[in-house]
């Protein structure tokens, strides 16, 4: 349980160094496709860096942050194989790290970052006026979706297979 949480905790880390990356230092637009239409929209593409190297350096930390979830699917499932997990054990792993991302996703990333601390906003300032008053993000449904179907399953899914090796 305690290596669950742990590998929660790692792969809530790769997905905030992914974001930051992607927002602050590499200023894609391609990259914020589940952004509200509306945000999407309003943006603005970026031709110039942050500073000298600033897309560079996004860019690098973008990989180490693949790697690094690349290595929370990896190691959570080498150590179910060695532990001898089951279907139910792979199964609560699985849902425990999608769940306790999401919540994170949520809480953390649309809720602190987007709505009260304005992250986005400081880095691409025209969305301003999509976001403003806003007291949550505009994806819940989807968030809430995600939480309670799509993570489930695909846990069910990857604790199927894993289970047959």
């Amino acid at each position: 349980m305690f290596l669950t949480l742990f590998l929660a905790t790692v792969f809530c880390g790769a997905i905030t160094l992914l974001l930051i990356s992607a927002v602050a230092f590499v200023q894609d637009t391609r990259f914020f496709s589940s952004a509200p239409k509306e945000a999407r929209e309003v943006l603005k593409p970026r031709t110039e860096e942050l500073f000298y190297g600033a897309r560079t350096m996004g860019w690098v930390l973008m990989i180490i942050s693949v790697l690094m979830i690349l290595g929370v699917g990896i190691v959570s499932i080498w150590d179910g194989f060695r532990s001898g997990f089951s279907f139910w054990d792979f199964f609560l792993r699985f849902t425990l790290i999608f769940t306790i991302y999401k919540l994170y996703d949520m809480i953390f990333f649309d809720w602190f970052l987007l709505c009260r601390f304005h992250f986005f906003q400081h880095y691409f300032p025209e969305v301003e006026s999509v976001y403003n008053g806003r007291k949550y993000g505009f994806n819940i449904k989807s968030q809430l979706l995600k939480l309670l179907v799509i993570f489930p399953a695909a846990s069910a899914l990857a604790a199927f297979i894993c289970s047959r090796l």
